[in-house]
């Protein structure tokens, strides 16, 4: 099978917006480290800097072509340098079984999901103009909205579905249909996307010695594999755990896939801020073990497999500090027609829409999540703003603080700008300064 059929010409600016009423994983990291770690060792003088550098590469599998929405034009990849404007990338974490090994090998696991998969996780991560921020917005599997016409391989495309899962979209027809079907949700072009299998997170926190988080109250999932059993306190996450613990939905907070929402950004800003401290960007043997895993274990679009891209827009991540990285929530109502499912927030997400279109930053209003609480002594969100240069305070997680999971850049909080955008009180969040911990389920 090729992948001409998912060719996508590119166009830089805002689609319209569009509220649809009717109609598990870390992929963050990946992206952030894989970027990150290239440069480190492209710019690096040395030979065994240089093989690093060539081995990573080496690593990158061929790239998905992606296609594009009706009446858009070409758009050039950038050359090497900090790459002009704003960036939009998407990340997917796909659950199929196939390929993976170990213990999704058996009968039943494969039966769960196989192939393509679905996409557990889908987030979009945006770089603001001037480099100085960055959100990630994720996205839940099991949020109703329009599906656009996606490119079939065997050619031609699927018909449009005026309403269906989030999660379909990879099955339907691969990474390039979750990006259309990201960029008609919110109006924005996203030219970069990568997705990466459930071998790639295990790798990514390996790599990096295990992610350390907080656990406000225990946290036990039977139906991971394995499964949770942790006692509330300071857990440091490895391999097979780590990945269980981001796809425990019946463990954590109610229950929902909102909930593991908010617990997966647990995880993350913790792995943020570990990735962030000197021990691990003062060490080039494990930026590259980072580097390998990420591009070993992840399919990247054809506009992102070039090291030059990738060198383009690790130099717009660099200068963004920790509390200018916002985890969001893409935000939701009930489904009136299935208790199970959801639907976009038509006022809330108009909001949050504008303000990615017009490259604007973002101020979190609300709490952390269904399934996460600030850690003693931490700052809110609410008080900072991303893209501004604020920063939270540095604070003390509940439990004994381990020096694995990263202390938090910076003290200040300036006061907010007028640019930026305050999102309303149902738009969970925090940023990756923030110290916060995970909510077992009836915790």
């Amino acid at each position: 099978m090729t992948d001409d059929h998912l060719r996508r010409p590119r166009v830089r600016g805002p689609l319209p917006v569009r509220h649809a009423r009717a109609s598990r994983s870390a992929p963050l990291i990946a992206a952030k480290v894989f970027i990150a770690a290239l440069v480190v060792l492209t710019v690096s003088a040395g030979s065994i800097t240089a093989y690093a550098a060539w081995d990573v590469v080496s690593s990158v599998k061929p790239g998905v072509h992606l296609a594009t929405l009706p009446g858009h034009t070409a758009e050039p990849i950038p050359n090497v340098a900090a790459i002009q404007g704003g960036v939009n990338l998407l990340l997917v974490g796909t659950d199929t079984r196939t390929g993976q090994g170990g213990v999704y090998s058996s009968a039943a696991e494969l039966s769960g999901s196989s192939g393509a998969g679905n996409n557990d996780v889908t987030i979009l991560i945006h770089i603001a103009q001037n480099h100085q921020s960055a959100s990630v917005i994720s996205i839940p599997r099991d949020m109703e909205l329009p599906i656009p016409a996606c490119p079939q391989p065997g050619g031609g495309s699927s018909s449009p579905q005026d309403q269906n899962m989030m999660n379909t979209t990879l099955s339907t027809g691969g990474l390039s249909c979750t990006v259309l079907t990201v960029e008609q949700l919110i109006g924005v072009t996203i030219p970069f996307a990568a997705e990466i299998s459930f071998d790639g997170v295990a790798a990514m926190s390996n790599a990096v010695g295990g992610v350390t988080v907080c656990l406000a109250t225990p946290v036990t999932d039977r139906y991971t594999n394995p499964q949770l059993n942790l006692p509330a306190g300071q857990q440091t996450l490895v391999g097979a755990m780590a990945l269980s613990f981001l796809r425990s939905r019946h463990g954590v907070g109610d229950g929902s896939d909102l909930g593991r929402i908010s617990s997966q950004q647990v995880f993350l800003s913790a792995l943020v801020r570990k990735i962030d401290s000197a021990g691990v960007l003062g060490n080039p043997v494990t930026l590259y073990s980072l580097a390998k895993a990420a591009t070993k274990n992840m399919v990247l679009s054809d506009t992102l497999t070039s090291p030059t891209t990738m060198v383009s827009i690790a130099l717009a991540l660099k200068n963004i500090g920790l509390g200018n990285i916002v985890f969001l929530q893409y935000p939701t109502d009930a489904d009136p027609a299935n208790t199970n499912r959801v639907i976009p927030d038509a006022a809330a997400s108009a909001i949050l829409n504008s303000a990615l279109q017009t490259d604007k930053p973002l101020q979190l209003t609300g709490i952390p999540g269904r399934a996460a609480k600030l850690a003693s002594g931490s700052t809110p969100a609410g008080t900072g703003v991303a893209g501004t240069g604020s920063t939270s305070t540095s604070s003390t997680s509940t439990g004994t603080p381990s020096t694995g999971s990263g202390a938090a850049s910076g003290t200040s909080t300036p006061a907010p700008t007028s640019t930026a955008v305050a999102l309303p009180s149902n738009v969970t969040g925090q940023t990756a300064a923030e110290q916060t911990c995970t909510v077992g389920n009836n915790g």
